[in-house]
């Protein structure tokens, strides 16, 4: 399957939650081991970004779609 979206983690379903109208799936992440991200130059500089630096990688989405 290809999409345009650019934020794609492959997993497993390891539970699904119907409920009447909406479903919860949970969806076990083991790759990619290493996520890329492309942020502006200025955001790089302001936040200090160095190679060794603990950070933590958010997905900015107004929904996750599932594809089979």
């Amino acid at each position: 399957m290809k999409l345009s979206a650019r934020n794609q983690l492959k997993g497993k379903v390891t539970g699904v939650e119907l409920g009447a109208v909406m479903a919860n799936i949970k969806i076990e992440i083991s790759e990619p081991s290493v996520l890329t991200a492309v942020i502006t130059k200025e955001s790089a500089e302001k936040l200090g970004l160095a190679e060794g630096d603990d950070v933590a990688a958010i997905i900015k989405s107004t929904e996750v779609i599932i594809g089979k």
